[in-house]
């Protein structure tokens, strides 16, 4: 598997937590960590944003992606607003995410607990032709489940 180097900073308040980490060997996204100082409490249907201590300088023609991770969503109803979320190679502040409960009572985000995956995926630009009319596909323009259920 190809590694690419991805320069990290972490902010003073971040300084013991641990950089973003892979818990299997073969897992596409990396745990990102709650960087704050006092218990948060995200009540039912609020939303916070909870800091993760790290700032990240990603190549060009690279993204990383914040996502939910599974287990908070399953049983606790925790989940990201803007999933996933778009960290772009040219951003240098902290990466924070924007998390919402919907689950059915409280829930503590504690300093240091997995909240959230990061998963970066390389990306091309494009650039766009005007053109009079598309040419035309088997599709056409069926949407919106035109196969079906």
């Amino acid at each position: 598997m190809e590694h690419i180097k991805v320069f990290v900073e972490k902010t003073k308040e971040g300084l013991d937590l641990p950089l973003p980490k892979y818990m299997s060997e073969q897992a596409a996204g990396m745990d990102l960590f709650a960087c704050v100082e006092e218990p948060i409490i995200v009540k039912k249907n609020e939303i916070q944003l909870i800091s993760t201590g790290i700032k990240i300088a990603l190549p060009s023609g690279y993204e990383a992606q914040i996502r939910p991770r599974s287990g908070l969503a399953l049983k606790h109803g925790i989940t990201l607003v803007n999933t996933p979320g778009t960290i772009d190679a040219d951003y240098r502040g902290e990466i924070k995410v924007i998390m919402i409960n919907l689950g059915t009572e409280d829930f503590v985000v504690n300093r240091g607990e997995r909240i959230a995956q990061m998963v970066l995926n390389k990306i091309e630009q494009i650039r766009w032709e005007a053109v009079d009319e598309l040419e035309d596909s088997q599709r056409g323009a069926g949407g919106f489940g035109h196969t079906g259920k």
